[in-house]
């Protein structure tokens, strides 16, 4: 139970003539008794709140920088009407920083004995669950005086799912992909791809590809088209160690190793291949296996938006070794993870052979665009320092990375806005090689 304001300013101006004409205890008395009487009146008239019934409906997931409605149905059973405000209360990266206030506050009037609904709508700026806290109702007599106030638990989760920016540019991947498989005017042949089927010869296509033998059974140019191999097995590799907790520009590297995996992983499916993912770092912090073509896209954001970087150093040989389990025969394993020199150095090429040996490997880094922009900043002493480290930074990328190559490993390194189109660029390039 609380006074409101109004009562206090009643209150106030009562005892204001009382203090100027007849300051006395009777004079205040006579001021404030009718206020309190009124006060028990307003208490008594407003609707109970721990009798309330309160359920959620709404939504149960959204992308990251959408919104989610969550209803909130109040049931009033008691013979008063209830006037109310609620505050129906979420984690603070559930809005907009800003807009929690107006977002959360609710003002409600609900008759004896029936219910009304209102929505609460979320913008998380976060992934991960974001799980209801208390529901805080202060009902409010018919004069305005006093109010009752309770809490509800009412339970409701909405899983934030990473927003899949790069699926923009699977259309332009879909349609090289078409390329490759022979169902345009342009074929690409290569040492692994597989015998599709026979058409007529057209202008342009590669002498190469002409079926003498089906020309000679029939009266036109019978030319061979060519797939690349399907049904072949990869497996993403998210590192969630702490080099991926460094942030670039507004994000952490990791939300640009997702990205990019979400869109290799929409581009392989529709390829006809199978799609696995593992997310480790010291232990198993995501694993999906197994499924279909339909379902792995799905099953891939769920799983990626409870991840969050530890900030623990990688175990490379528990990465490599949990790694080989789950992809057992030939795969395409794509690790995303960094090019700084001591991770790879000392983590990973010690084991590298152990993968390289049974696997195509690619490695997906994410490089930071403010280091390109320092490398080519001149005009004043600090800058040309900073220019240097910059420099200095990038050579050791380069390094590392030509290191990776001379074990065999396909190396993607490009900024968040690249990484994806880049990396699909990879896969496709190894596809149309043949050698997944």
């Amino acid at each position: 139970m609380a006074l409101t304001g109004r009562a206090a300013l009643l209150a106030a101006l009562g005892s204001l003539p009382v203090g100027l004409w007849d300051p006395s205890w009777t004079g205040l008395l006579a001021v404030n008794a009718p206020l309190a009487a009124a006060c028990a009146c307003d208490f008594a008239l407003a609707a109970p709140v721990r009798r309330l019934g309160l359920t959620r409906s709404g939504d149960t997931s959204a992308r990251l920088g959408e919104t989610a409605d969550v209803t909130l149905t109040i049931t009033n059973p008691s013979g008063r009407p209830l006037r109310a405000n609620l505050r129906d209360a979420w984690p603070p990266s559930s809005w907009q920083p800003g807009t929690e206030t107006a977002a959360s506050r609710h003002r409600l009037t609900i008759p004896a004995g029936e219910r009304r609904r209102i929505t609460t709508r979320l913008r998380p700026t976060r992934r991960g669950d974001r799980q209801a806290d208390r529901v805080t109702i202060r009902s409010y007599g018919p004069l305005g005086l006093f109010s009752r106030q309770g809490t509800h638990k009412v339970p409701w989760t909405v899983r934030v799912l990473p927003p899949f920016t790069s699926r923009k540019h699977l259309p332009s991947k879909l349609a090289r992909l078409r390329e490759l498989d022979g169902r345009t005017s342009v074929l690409t042949r290569g040492e692994g791809t597989e015998f599709d089927s026979l058409r007529e010869y057209v202008p342009g296509d590669d002498t190469r590809s002409i079926d003498w033998r089906a020309t000679a059974r029939q009266s036109t140019v019978a030319v061979r088209t060519w797939r690349p191999e399907r049904d072949r097995h990869i497996l993403l590799v998210l590192d969630t160690g702490r080099t991926s907790a460094g942030r670039v520009g507004d994000a952490p590297r990791l939300d640009a190793s997702m990205d990019a995996a979400l869109l290799l992983a929409a581009l392989a499916s529709r390829a006809g291949d199978r799609v696995d993912l593992l997310a480790y770092d010291r232990r198993v912090r995501a694993l999906v296996q197994g499924r279909t073509a339909g379902d792995v896209l799905p099953s891939l954001v769920n799983a990626m938006a409870t991840l969050e970087p530890e900030l623990i150093e990688t175990d490379a040989r528990g990465l490599t070794a949990t790694a080989l389990r789950t992809a057992p025969r030939h795969s395409l394993i794509v690790l995303l993870t960094t090019l700084d020199a001591a991770p790879i150095e000392e983590g990973l090429l010690p084991v590298l052979s152990q993968l390289t040996q049974r696997h195509t490997v690619l490695l997906a880094s994410v490089a930071d665009p403010h280091i390109a922009r320092m490398a080519t900043a001149r005009g004043n002493t600090d800058s040309v320092y900073e220019a240097a480290a910059a420099a200095q930074s990038q050579s050791e990328r380069h390094r590392t990375a030509d290191q990776l190559r001379r074990h065999g490993v396909t190396v993607v390194d490009a900024t968040p806005e690249e990484l994806a189109p880049a990396l699909a660029d990879a896969y496709l390039a190894l596809k149309t090689a043949g050698r997944l």
